[in-house]
């Protein structure tokens, strides 16, 4: 390079250049990357800020102690626990009928009205009857004319088997007149069941239900010609007193299931699935316990359940064919089991654990079995006691062994010291727990009304 290009790069353009790219280096940005992860580490772990009140040395200087991290706590209880598997069934009715003429002919009438409560027998329809009327005469008349001639017939043949013995009359004749006594026989025979047939029709006349039960739509209306079974049906008809829920549950409960049907103890309990925009409407929405009487005899290998089914007498109408409910089964019954609200179990790399707060306010990671668990308490097995208590929201800033500030405790509502009971409260009281809206200590340093902290 020589002197004149020298001084053209080393001019104040160049250089800025030169310190640009210098500045761009990956170990640049490495550096900067670092100071940028370490200031956001501190004010995560420092969420209070440099002049938080009450905030000791951290709060003074901004260096120093992190403050315990607030938790709400609750009580292990004992008690006995009901093991109850949910699940979702189906309202089916024993019978549902299609009414169908047998005749040709036309609608009179129909006596009843759609969505009525009909019983076995009940007129529902009335075709013309005239037709059929006549028939029936008829079909007497014939009958009375072929009668008459089988007795004469008869009677001929009598006598000329008395005269036949005696040379009077041939024995052909006499064959000829015993065969026409048969056939005379025969046709009134033949004429009688006419009549029946005639007596019969005349009484399809009239379709009545062959249920009780519940009338749906009608399809075909007085004045509308029908024909003998024709594909419109007139009428539905389904009986809803009594009817059956249908449901499944899987057949890794097959066992105990056999066990309760010997025992005859298995019961089932049903919910409507009522609508929360008619929340507003009084509905009678209480608990339906029936028993369940059969429990099915294969496995569905699609769904890998078995089907059970319930009857129920359905005296007040509340459930109707086709209509979903909530199934809740009871299986067992765990006795003066320890239990605690479910959001206290956690889940880490060897199984299930709480952090149990002990008198000197450190938590320790403890774990533990849990025998059941749904959406109201978990029964634990093993690793916990009654009395003690466990970290119920705020678990993701506790440190084993380290200190915790207890915050957030049950009001007026809940269930005294560890009570754990769902609802809203207000007030303040040792232990933790009861979801809602209350007003208690929000933070490490003071009050606040507000809703509690929430379980990141």
């Amino acid at each position: 390079m020589n002197k004149m290009e020298h001084d053209r790069i080393s001019s104040p353009p160049y250089a800025r250049i030169r310190r640009r790219i210098r500045f761009s280096s990956p170990r640049v940005w490495l550096v900067v990357l670092l100071v940028i992860a370490a200031g956001g580490y501190m004010l995560y772990a420092n969420p209070f800020g440099s002049g938080a009140a009450g905030g000791g040395a951290g709060g003074r200087g901004g260096r120093g102690q992190l403050p315990p991290p607030p938790v709400h706590v609750a009580t292990a209880e004992t008690k006995d626990v009901p093991v109850v598997i949910r699940t979702i069934g189906t309202v089916l009715a024993n019978a549902t009928v299609q009414l169908k003429s047998q005749i040709d002919g036309q609608i009179f009438s129909a006596p009843f009205s759609e969505g009525q409560m009909v019983k076995a027998g009940d007129l529902l329809f009335k075709i013309d009857p005239a037709p059929y009327a006549a028939a029936l005469r008829q079909a007497q008349a014939t009958l009375a004319k072929d009668e008459a001639q089988a007795t004469a017939a008869k009677s001929d043949a009598e006598r000329n088997a008395s005269m036949v013995a005696r040379g009077i009359v041939s024995a052909q004749q006499n064959e000829a007149s015993t065969a026409t006594a048969a056939a005379t026989a025969a046709s009134a025979m033949a004429d009688r069941a006419n009549v029946e047939k005639a007596q019969l029709e005349l009484g399809y006349t009239e379709i009545r239900s062959p249920i009780t039960g519940k009338t749906g739509p009608i399809l075909v209306h007085p004045g509308n010609l029908v024909k003998a079974n024709d594909t419109t049906y007139l009428v539905s008809i389904t009986q809803v007193q009594p009817l059956k829920i249908s449901f499944s549950l899987p057949q890794s409960d097959v066992p105990i299931l056999q066990d309760r049907m010997k025992q005859d103890e298995l019961q089932a309990s049903l919910t409507l699935r009522t609508d929360a925009a008619l929340a507003a409407v009084p509905v009678n929405n209480d608990d339906i316990n029936v028993k369940v009487d059969v429990l099915g005899n294969a496995i569905d290998a699609r769904t890998g359940t078995i089907e059970l089914r319930a009857n129920y007498d359905n005296p007040d109408l509340r459930l109707v064919p086709g209509e979903l409910v909530d199934v809740r089964v009871r299986l067992n019954t765990l006795r003066n089991t320890v239990t605690v609200p479910p959001e206290a179990v956690n889940v880490g790399p060897n199984g299930n654990f709480v952090y149990v707060v002990g008198d000197d306010k450190k938590a320790e990671m403890r774990a533990v079995k849990v025998a059941y668990q749904d959406d109201f308490l978990a029964a634990i097995s093993d690793g916990l006691k009654a009395g003690e208590r466990v970290v119920t929201e705020g678990q993701l800033r506790v440190i084993a062994g380290a200190p915790v500030q207890i915050t957030g405790e049950p009001g007026q509502g809940g269930q005294g010291e560890g009570g754990f009971q769902r609802g809203g409260g207000q007030g303040h009281g040792q232990g933790g727990g009861q979801r809602g809206n209350g007003q208690g200590a929000k933070d490490a340093q003071g009050n606040a009304q507000g809703s509690a902290p929430t379980k990141p």
